[in-house]
Parts: structure tokens; sequence; C-alpha cells
């Protein structure tokens, strides 16, 4: 059985024909799973260091993610064909209950750098589940759907 390829969906939050969201999510989700590393260095040592380098993480983290997350909502709002599937919606969802958590952790390690034991270690693993699950949805959007992908040019 062969495989006909959907035909591409163009991203409107684009330069140069290059859909922005993918570029720009890379430096947050580095920072939000940096994070966690970061967290159980602290446990570990109790270096301070760990704290302030956490709390530098959580903020570029949860900052970048919604700025990112402006090229992803300027797709699903004026893309009628992103619009119509669920799996845009799944994304953008689980996109917004994740960088709410970063930013309730960045929150918390800004007026509460103590609390980083248990509860921004515990929002840090629940953020990087998330992100693992908005990552595997932001995944079928491109190799299922053709979001942002040019299959019709031939090589």
């Amino acid at each position: 059985m062969t495989h006909t390829p959907q035909p591409s969906i163009k991203s409107r939050a684009s330069l140069a024909g290059h859909p922005l969201h993918p570029v720009m999510i890379h430096f947050p989700v580095a920072a939000l799973m940096a994070l966690v590393a970061s967290d159980l260095a602290f446990w570990y040592t109790q270096d301070p260091f760990w704290l302030r380098s956490g709390l530098w993480l959580a903020g570029v983290g949860a900052f970048g993610g919604w700025i990112a997350s402006i090229a992803g909502i300027i797709d699903l709002v004026s893309v009628a064909r992103i619009r119509r599937l669920i799996t845009g919606w799944s994304h953008a969802i689980v996109a917004v209950v994740m960088l709410s958590l970063a930013s309730l952790n960045w929150l918390l390690r800004f007026t509460e750098p103590n609390a980083v034991l248990p509860w921004g270690l515990g929002i840090s693993l629940v953020t990087a589940g998330l992100i693992a699950l908005v990552g595997w949805l932001g995944g079928q959007l491109v190799y299922e759907h053709a979001v942002g992908v040019d299959v019709e040019k031939s090589h």
C-alpha cells in the first residue's frame, strides 16, 4: 500500500517560506529541560548557584515559549486547514497549560527561591512531561498533516 502525501499546509507566520514557530521553540524547550537538571543539581548539592541558574532557565523557558507561541497562534487562527485539525487544537491547549506552569515556576522562584524544593522541582518535572506531549503533537502536525512542510516540490 502506498501512502499519498497530504497537500502542504502553508504557515502564515513565516519568513521567506520558513515557518517561524518551529524555529523559535528550540531555546525555550532547551531551557525548560535544562531546568530539570538544574533543580536536580540543587537538590543534590544545595549550591545556591543552581537556584540562580534555575531562575534564569525558568524565565527564558517561559518568556521564550510565550513569544514562540505567538507564531503558532497566528497559524492556528488564520489557516482554516490547521483550525480544523484536532491535533492543532490539542497542541495549542497542552502548550498553554505547559507555559502557564512554566510561568508559575518562574514566579515561584522569583518570589520564594527556597520553594524550589519540592515545588519547583515538581513543576519542572510536570512541565518536562508536557513538553514531550506538546512535541509529539507538533510532530504529528508536521509529519502526518504536512503543516509548514512543502511536500509538493519534487527534488
